[in-house]
C-alpha cells in the first residue's frame, strides 16, 4: 500500500481499515526488502512498533495528534534524545544525542512515528550521497545511479516507500536535488522559518530543515507544524508565522524564467525540453511567463563554496576528540589528540572543505575571498528579490542533469560542485524553494521543476506548485 497523502492515512485509521501498527510493519517490511539501497543507518523497529500501539489507543480515545500514523525517517544530522546521531561520519560514531531537535519534537508532539535515521553525505557535504562513511545510497529508480545529496537516504526512503515522509537539511540544494533525482517533493523553507536547534551544523547561515513528501499537501502540513519561533534559536523569525495566501480560482500568475539556466551549456537535453514544455503549458493555461537575464549565475556556486566552507571550518572545529565523539587510540598528548582524531574521523570531502574554509578565512586571503564572497552574496540576494518583485515565482529546473552514475563525478570535485548550479540561489538569498516531480527522461529517470518564491511566502509557493502540476495534467 502506497499512501500519497496524510489525509488518506487518517481516513483509513479512523475507519478502522488499517492501524498504526500495521502501517509500521508495512514500512519495516519495505525497509527489509530495500536494504541494498543503503538508505538507513539505523532502524528503530521495536520502538516504532511500541509507539504505534500507543497511538492506536489515542486514536480510539480520539486524542491523537495531526500526524497519528505518519511514519517519518530522520536524516542523520537531526538530534533525537537518547538516539545516535553521527552526520554519517566516523568522528561521531556511537554518539547519542542528549536532547531532541525542535523540528523533530514538534512532529513528535503531533504523534508522528519515527522509524530510523537515514544515510547522508558526511556532515551534509555532497551532491551524490557518496561521501558517507557508511557507503553510498543507491537510487531506487536505477541502483547504478546516485540519489543526490546530501539528503539522499531521506529521499530514497520516501521514494521506495520505506516511510511516508522524511526530514532532510538543505544548505545548497541538499533537499531539492535529491527530490528531483528520486521523483519526490522536496521543500527548502525560508531561512529562519524552522528552528535549527538540534541540527548538526554545516554552514549556519545557509542550513535549513525541510521535508521530503509524496504530495504538496503533506509538505504544507509538515511545514506548518515545524515552523515558528523557538527560544533556542535566535535566527528563527520572531515576527513571522508563515504568511497566508488567498488563492483565487481562475487567477492568472506571473512566472519568471532564467535565460541562462535553460540555455546553459551543461543542461541535459531532456531537462531543457521538460522546462520548455512546462513553460508552454503554463502559457496555454493563461499564465504569464517572462524571461530574465541573471549574469550572476556562474558566480553563485563559487560564492556558495567560499562562504559555506568558511562556516564549516568554524563549525567543525568542535570535533576535536576531546569532549565527545571519536578519540584516536594513537593519541599521546593534546596536539596528537586533535590531529589524529580529526585525521582518522573525517572523510576526504570534509577535510577538503575544512582546509578550503580555513584558507579563505586566513588573514592573508580574508578580504580577497570571504569578504568578497559576502559582497557577491548580497548582490545575488538583491537581484533575486528584485526579480521576485516583478513576478509571483521564479521557474527553473531543479538540476541541470538527471541522476548520474555512481562514481561518475567522484574524482572531479568541481564537476560535483556544479551539481548545485540551480539550487544554491535560494540558499544564498535566504528565500524558499521547492522541487516538484514533473517528468522523466527517456531512460525513465525522474526530473524536477523548481519554484523559488519570496521570503515566508511558502503558502503561495505551494499554490503555484499545484498550478504547475495542474497545467501539466490538463495539457
Amino acid at each position: 500500500m502506497v499512501y500519497t497523502q496524510i489525509q488518506d492515512i487518517r481516513a483509513d485509521l479512523q475507519a478502522g481499515r488499517t492501524s498504526c501498527v500495521e502501517l509500521v510493519r508495512m514500512y519495516l517490511q519495505n525497509i527489509g526488502s530495500n536494504k541494498h539501497l543503503n538508505a538507513f543507518l539505523e532502524v528503530w523497529e521495536e520502538e516504532a512498533l511500541e509507539r504505534a500501539a500507543a497511538i492506536d489507543l489515542k486514536i480510539q480515545n480520539q486524542t491523537a495528534g495531526k500526524l497519528a500514523g505518519v511514519v517519518i525517517a530522520l536524516k542523520d544530522v537531526l538530534a533525537y534524545k537518547n538516539h545516535k546521531v553521527s552526520s554519517s561520519s566516523r568522528i561521531l560514531e556511537g554518539f547519542e544525542s542528549l536532547y531532541t531537535a525542535t523540528a523533530v519534537q514538534r512532529l513528535y508532539d503531533e504523534d508522528a512515528i519515527f522509524i530510523g535515521r537515514t544515510n547522508c553525505d558526511e556532515f551534509a557535504m555532497g551532491a551524490s550521497n557518496e561521501n558517507s562513511a557508511y557507503g553510498p545510497v543507491l537510487n531506487a529508480a536505477d541502483p547504478s545511479r546516485v540519489p543526490g545529496g546530501s539528503s539522499g537516504g531521506s529521499a530514497v526512503a520516501v521514494q521506495a516507500n520505506m516511510c511516508h515522509a522524511s526530514l532532510g537539511s538543505d544548505t545548497g540544494g541538499s533537499i531539492r536535488q535529491p527530490a528531483a533525482f528520486t521523483g519526490t517533493f522536496g521543500l527548502k523553507p525560508t531561512y529562519g522559518a524552522i528552528s535549527r536547534w538540534g541540527l548538526l551544523a554545516y554552514a549556519s547561515s545557509f542550513d535549513q530543515i525541510g521535508p521530503f513528501t509524496k504530495s504538496l499537501a503533506d509538505s504544507r502540513l509538515l511545514l506548518e507544524i515545524m515552523a515558528g519561533p523557538d527560544e533556542h534559536d535566535a535566527t528563527v523569525s520572531q515576527n513571522h508565522s508563515l504568511l497566508g495566501f488567498d488563492e483565487q480560482a481562475g487567477k492568472k500568475y506571473k512566472f519568471a524564467v532564467m535565460e541562462e539556466a535553460i540555455n546553459h551549456e551543461g543542461i541535459h537535453p531532456d531537462i531543457k525540453q521538460m522546462t520548455l514544455n512546462c513553460i508552454e503549458q503554463l502559457k496555454n493555461a493563461g499564465h504569464e511567463v517572462s524571461y530574465f537575464s541573471f549574469p550572476l549565475l556562474d558566480y553563485m556556486v563559487p560564492t556558495y563554496y567560499v562562504l559555506t566552507t568558511a562556516e564549516a571550518s568554524s563549525n567543525l572545529s568542535r570535533y576535536s576528540g576531546m569532549l565527545y565523539g571519536n578519540r584516536s587510540s594513537s593519541a599521546t598528548d593534546l596536539e596528537s589528540t586533535f590531529t589524529n582524531s580529526r585525521t582518522e574521523g573525517f572523510g576526504a570531502e570534509v577535510k577538503r572543505r575544512i582546509m578550503l574554509g580555513t584558507f579563505v578565512l586566513s588573514s592573508d586571503y580574508y578580504d580577497a575571498y570571504y569578504k568578497k564572497g559576502q559582497q557577491v552574496r548580497q548582490l545575488i540576494r538583491k537581484k533575486t528579490n528584485e526579480i521576485l518583485d516583478t513576478c509571483d515565482a521564479i521557474l527553473i529546473p531543479t538540476t541541470s542533469t538527471p541522476a548520474f552514475k555512481i562514481g561518475e563525478k567522484s574524482k572531479d570535485p568541481i564537476a560535483m560542485y556544479l551539481a548545485d548550479l540551480f539550487t544554491v540561489q535560494a540558499n544564498l538569498a535566504g528565500v524558499p524553494a521547492i522541487s516538484i516531480p514533473y517528468s522523466t527522461t527517456a531512460e525513465n529517470l525522474p526530473m524536477g521543476m523548481q519554484l523559488i518564491g519570496k521570503e515566508f511566502e511558502e503558502q503561495k509557493l505551494f499554490a503555484l506548485s499545484d498550478i504547475v502540476l495542474s497545467s501539466k495534467t490538463n495539457a
